[in-house]
């Protein structure tokens, strides 16, 4: 049985945080690419229902960010209050791109402002459109910068140890560590996907209830074909970092795929059980595969968890969770596929029910390999908070007052949960956009500027 200490619960905290946090965090970084893509199509082509798209999207976008900023707060101030130990090791390393997230975050929050005023207030669209670049950057720098925190976290770099404590401090150095270049790709490109992904899903199930066709056919045309791009970057994100893990983090990465000997020409285990005595059952071996996937080379030797001291290997279960994000990941690039040849061969018809449901499933799924993804990242560190400086358990607080502050950030993410998805459907529900777009046409006629 699990003992509930100060240890434990701190990390079940972070854990629901995280898990919470990364949902907005993600439709925050991809959103506006969206949002921009479709205003641009709607000046371009002179099609209003792109252009309504956008402002829709915008809409909700703004609180999605609303509830982020709360979220990411409690992150902020759940590494200090749980994990001082590692605060004040790290904390003068990692300073640097905290401040500069919390800068990202207000250099987006400023342009999303201009950019939500100012719709037809310029005699050239495209004035309007270049407001939505620095959207776009901004949130993509918010995730750079927090994403390079926890590559730090992973490859440590950036400083001296001298009798435990850290000294001559490079801050730039820490930044780009190691894991930073594939983390970020990652993290990008994939949060990209996800919106997209997203978007469709709502498109999707828009057209399947007979609501705004018009519109929503444009919509998945423009979502579906973008999270078909970026899920083909985000498969080339996980290659480079499955390379990454080979070289840097190798238990990682025979945790995760139950490499248990150093051998040349490895195999790839994919799905399959494990029993106590760490033998496999059920599992897809695919000859080779591994050591391609880890260094490009089908004879190359790939390190087992033989060579990793017992006290320092990831749980073993992150297998399943590898297996659910990467299977996730093919399936959503197989389902957009699929939607793009059916949208661009004539004689075939992309708006039957069973390929709409299929787009309508490629979000929730899209979001869920984003959290496996994040639990096999952080749980494939362990036992590290800090790897090879600092365990878990001696960054944690010692405060006996955790279970008390779970039970009251559950409470605020439920209420923020519920609140979000209330204000959402009183937002769009009883405002369609065929009716919407009637307005706009009317206002027009009428001798408006919209």
């Amino acid at each position: 049985m699990i003992e509930l200490d100060s240890v434990m619960l701190s990390r079940m905290l972070t854990a629901m945080t995280l898990i919470f946090h990364i949902i907005f965090a993600t439709i925050g970084v991809g959103v506006p690419v969206m949002i921009s893509l479709a205003e641009l199509i709607g000046i371009k082509k002179k099609d209003r229902y792109y252009s309504l798209m956008a402002k829709r999207w915008a809409r909700g976008f703004t609180i999605i960010v609303a509830v982020g900023v709360v979220t990411g707060t409690a992150i902020g101030l759940q590494l200090s209050l749980l994990w001082p130990s590692f605060m004040q090791l790290a904390g003068k390393v990692i300073a640097l791109p905290l401040f500069m997230e919390t800068f990202a975050f207000f250099f987006e929050a400023i342009f999303l402002g201009a950019y939500l005023y100012t719709w037809d207030r310029f005699k050239n669209p495209m004035t309007h459109w270049l407001l939505s670049l620095p959207i776009i950057i901004g949130g993509t720098l918010s995730a750079f910068f927090i994403t390079t925190v926890n590559a730090f976290m992973n490859t440590p770099a950036g400083f001296d140890m001298e009798d435990g404590v850290i000294t001559a401090i490079n801050p730039i150095a820490a930044m780009f560590n190691p894991a930073t270049p594939t983390k970020v790709f990652h993290v990008v490109s994939s949060a990209y996907m996800t919106s997209a992904a997203i978007l469709a899903t709502i498109a999707a199930i828009t057209y399947l209830v007979k609501r705004d066709q018009e519109y929503a056919k444009r919509a998945l045309k423009l979502t579906v074909t973008a999270a078909l791009v970026f899920s083909v970057s985000t498969a080339i994100a996980g290659d480079l970092s499955a390379k990454f893990l080979a070289e840097h983090q190798p238990e990682k990465l025979a945790a995760g795929e139950w490499h248990f000997e150093t051998e040349k020409g490895a195999d790839l285990v994919v799905f399959g059980t494990l029993n106590e005595d760490n033998e496999i059952t059920g599992a897809i071996r695919l000859p080779n595969m591994l050591s391609f996937l880890a260094y490009g080379d089908f004879n190359a030797e790939v390190t087992g968890l033989d060579q990793i001291p017992d006290d320092e290997e990831p749980p073993l279960w992150i297998h399943y969770i590898f297996d659910l994000m990467v299977s996730i990941g093919f399936l959503v690039l197989g389902i957009s596929f699929l939607y793009v040849l059916l949208t661009y061969v004539k004689r075939w018809n992309p708006y039957q029910k069973w390929m709409l449901w299929a787009v309508a499933a490629i979000g929730p799924l899209s979001m869920l390999a984003i959290e496996f993804g994040w639990i096999y990242a952080e749980i494939g560190r362990q036992p590290w908070i800090l790897r090879g400086f600092m365990t878990v358990a001696e960054g944690a607080t010692t405060s006996p007052n955790v279970g008390w502050m779970f039970l009251l950030f559950f409470l605020l993410y439920f209420v923020l949960g519920v609140g979000v998805l209330v204000v959402l459907r009183k937002m769009f529900k009883d405002h369609p956009a065929e009716l919407e777009l009637e307005h706009l046409y009317k206002e027009v006629d009428e001798g408006g500027k919209r």
